[in-house]
């Protein structure tokens, strides 16, 4: 074989544009599909941070190339990573391949052994970003070759045969944890025989993990680890060693956590497949961010949407951390803990000022960790009535650093006395100086039992006193309530006076009437200081998973206070992820690629705020509550950007509201009619609902036909003229969508779902430029601002009376407006009438063919 001359250094990396992304090794700019993204630089990263291998030993770009048969010259299957022995990269040193482009598991392995069959490598990867294989080539002296399964790949400097035989030392901080647990159950998930469910395998990995921590725990830094898998042992032997290993776990360490009939149930393979990922890393030395990362991987799968179960994003749970900002020596709870985000961020944030302490004070590092382990044992608690959730809080907790031994499975909502001594001799009403929360929600989800619901005031009916117009608790108690409701109640329940609540609630208790009650409660007991909305993607973790319902983060202080002027509100439009779950990352002007992530800006925004700082917009300001209209409490609806437009509008136009339009007898509004569905498709007259308007025009293929007889039952209650104008009043994405409506529409009906906004005086609002008016940015802008959340279907409600319409002051520039905008739907109009009519022709025979 030639010998290939050295290649040069890896190259510096170069202008990215759009669609592509730097490659780890090359610097080279590559396209940025799903394999590049996902696999080839995953592992690449990989190889270099966690196994050793210099860059310069690695080849990606330009791809080194394998020969399809043996006895050819040219070189033609692309390696997508090829890894040598030395800088020199020439063929004879070839020591590892790995292939990334083959998704499935039997294409993607048959594909790496004709690299290997093709290539002097005696080790190859094959990896999707998902899961993986690790094949080692063996040559046998009648000539066979044949493969066999690794349980990792050696390490730089390393022989096969060293894979497994680490000592303590040798454990390395993993890179990228989050990818290794998204390896492991996937593999899991399709190769383990007799556990498939998502809360079995998290728990099996939870086991895994506590063996893996104690075993770093007790072996000393030059000693054998016993969380190993050597290349020739058998899989049995280390499933041996590893249960050995979890007696340990169960009987010495983490007794609290486990019960004596919990097992690992894994077989021996995938015990085999576990450990050997697994084996080069210190998992202690992880970050705790990306200890977190891995356990979502796990842990998210099994939470149950149906029951209100739903991860709480970290930057979320960061946020409301530093907006209630716990204390060192303040006794801190989560009612609803699931697996325990809010407490271990809390936690954190408390080591952090325990260390600054620690700093001032000169402590010594032996000092600082008793601290630590003193404050998360006696201040740090959390319940759960899910029995896995709750071990699962225990676990995080002991992965951490402790705290534990305040973790208890119970419902948070029971009667105290119903709580188990050991539940009660930790846990008491009126404790504790800080409640975080994220309660179980969801219209399906609901709490009965007299004696339960005996306990709150939330869970009995309220009536609103018409001389006084107060809500009051009539004493009468509902049957069932809804949780969230309750576990508010509960929240401040267990708050000493003065006592801080951070808590993720429905978006729709800041201004839906029904929950007007609910205001007239807390005014009387507690101040709300912080209320930051999110976008309906926060709890979308993919396609299918999560829920759209919209929520929002408050802060409650268990105090009436007189004193405080101004709550804090945001609006985030973007949290780092889309409704898949996919991160949000755009290019900015600089052509850099960017995460769309608002959540670290409020965050960042309080505290400027805080200290005087004067920015305010929709990512933070301040509102006087003397402001706060009709208990309207969500933070859009203020939006200070709107107003400041509005202001510089008004030299040049005159901004009236819908409202005062209507008081001059210049507009009406009307809301639309609802025939049922048995009247659908009975005659061909339109019934007309949201989806049928788009562009400014009603659709001619509507979906939804009435006959003659429901048309006249109902048109003389509500007529629909030309120059009407339809908007969309109620839904998802299309609320605030306009139509006007015309000859060639008429007659019709249209449900109750649309307005029907008419101009009484044309000549002083035109309805082609009441149109375009309604269609502005202004105006769309404060349509977002008033369509509030009624659990997943916004609404826009009679707050469309709010509007403000930016109508031009100069007389030739409306008459401008209305010709073009007539002109517009006339001509849109006639082809679409055309494209009616070019079908029907076609079929009777009466198209003719215009010269040109």
């Amino acid at each position: 074989m030639s010998k290939k001359k050295p290649t040069a250094a890896a190259a510096p990396p170069v202008e990215l544009k759009a669609g592509y992304v730097a490659d780890f090794i090359s610097g080279q700019s590559v396209k940025d599909t799903p394999e590049e993204r996902d696999a080839v630089q995953v592992f690449s990263r990989r190889l270099v941070e966690d196994y050793g291998y210099p860059k310069e030993h690695i080849q990606t770009r330009p791809q080194f190339r394998v020969r399809r048969r043996p006895s050819d010259e040219d070189k033609s299957y692309p390696v997508d990573i090829a890894v040598f022995k030395d800088p020199m990269k020439i063929e004879e040193c070839l020591h590892i391949v790995v292939e990334c482009k083959q998704k499935t598991r039997k294409d993607g392995i048959n594909q790496l052994k004709l690299y290997l069959d093709m290539s002097p490598a005696e080790i190859g990867v094959w990896f999707n970003g998902d899961e993986h294989e690790y094949l080692r080539k063996v040559h046998h002296k009648d000539g066979r070759r044949t493969y066999e399964q690794l349980p990792n790949i050696p390490r730089h400097g390393q022989r096969i045969e060293d894979i497994g035989l680490y000592k303590r030392q040798d454990l390395r901080k993993p890179s990228n944890l989050k990818a290794v647990f998204r390896d492991l159950r996937n593999h899991l998930a399709g190769m383990t025989t007799g556990i498939t469910r998502d809360e079995a395998l998290a728990q099996e990995i939870i086991n895994l993990l506590f063996c893996k921590i104690l075993d770093e725990q007790e072996t000393e830094p030059d000693q054998m680890v016993t969380f190993r898998a050597g290349v020739d042992e058998k899989p049995e032997a280390i499933r041996q060693r590893i249960l050995k290993l979890f007696d340990r776990v169960k009987n010495a360490t983490y007794e609290d956590v486990f019960v004596e009939s919990d097992t690992i149930n894994l077989d021996a393979d995938s015990l085999r497949y576990v450990v050997g990922e697994l084996q080069n890393y210190c998992v202690m030395d992880a970050d705790r961010d990306a200890i977190g990362d891995a356990f979502e991987v796990f842990i998210g799968p099994a939470l149950r949407g149906a029951e209100g179960q739903f991860f709480t994003p970290r930057n979320v749970v960061k946020m409301l951390v530093e907006l209630v900002d716990p204390r060192p020596g303040e006794k801190i709870i989560d009612p609803a803990c699931g697996s325990g985000g809010f407490l271990i961020a809390a936690l954190e944030h408390v080591w952090a000022q325990l260390r600054q302490e620690g700093k001032r004070k000169d402590w010594t590092e032996r000092q600082l960790m008793r601290r630590e382990v003193e404050v998360a044992t006696s201040c740090f608690r959390g319940l759960d009535k899910d029995a896995f959730l709750a071990k699962v809080c225990k676990a995080y907790m002991a992965l951490i650093g402790d705290g534990r031994g305040g973790v208890f499975c119970a419902n948070g909502l029971s009667r105290p006395e119903d709580w188990s001594f050991k539940v009660q001799d930790k846990i008491g009403l009126g404790e504790f100086d800080v409640v975080f929360s994220n309660p179980p929600f969801g219209q399906d989800i609901v709490v009965k039992g007299a004696p339960l619901l005996s306990q709150f005031e939330m869970a009995h009916k309220w009536k609103r006193d018409k001389a006084t117009q107060e809500w009051e608790n009539t004493g009468v108690l509902q049957e069932q309530q809804p949780p969230q409701l309750l576990f508010l109640e509960r929240c401040l329940q267990l708050l000493r006076p003065g006592g801080r609540l951070g808590i993720v609630f429905p978006e729709s208790l800041l201004g839906n009437p029904s929950y007007e009650h609910v205001h007239s409660f807390l005014r009387g007991r507690a101040t709300l200081d912080v209320v930051v909305t999110m976008p309906e993607s926060l709890f979308k973790t993919s396609g299918k998973g999560g829920t759209h319902t919209k929520v929002c983060v408050m802060v409650i202080r268990k105090t009436i206070d007189p004193q405080s002027k101004a709550i804090f509100m945001g609006d985030a439009k973007w949290c780092g992820h889309d409704s898949r779950g996919n991160p949000t990352l755009r290019k900015n002007d600089d052509g850099e690629t960017v995460l769309l992530d608002d959540v670290p800006v409020i965050r960042e925004r309080y505290h400027s705020l805080l200290a005087g700082g004067r920015k305010q917009d929709h990512l933070g300001f301040w509102l006087k509550r003397s402001e706060v209209q009709n208990n309207i409490f969500v933070p859009k609806y203020y939006n200070p950007e709107i107003a400041g437009r509005l202001e510089l509008l008004k030299a040049t136009h005159n901004v009236k509201s819908v409202r005062e339009l209507v008081d001059e007898g210049i507009l009406t509004v009307e809301t639309g009619v609802e025939v049922g569905k048995m009247a659908y498709g009975t005659g061909k007259i339109p019934f007309i609902r949201t989806s049928d308007i788009s562009n400014w025009e009603i659709k001619a293929d509507f979906k939804h036909g009435v006959s003659d007889a429901i048309y006249d039952e109902w048109s003389s209650k509500l007529d629909v003229v030309a120059g009407d104008i339809l908007m969309v009043k109620d839904g998802t994405y299309l609320v605030g969508t306009t139509a006007i409506v015309t000859e060639s529409d008429l007659p019709m009906l249209f449900q109750s779902h649309l307005y029907r906004i008419r101009s009484l005086d044309h000549s002083v609002v035109d309805p082609f430029v009441l149109l375009a008016v309604l269609n502005t940015s202004i105006v769309k802008a404060q349509i977002r601002a008033k369509q509030f959340t009624q659990d997943i279907i916004d609404t826009l409600g009679r707050r469309l009376l709010e509007l403000k319409l930016p109508l031009p002051k100069e007389k030739k520039l409306r008459e401008k407006v209305a010709i073009e905008t007539r002109k517009l739907i006339e001509t849109r109009i006639a082809l679409r009438n055309r494209a009616q009519e070019i079908p029907r022709e076609i079929e009777d025979g009466t198209f003719e063919f215009l010269d040109d």
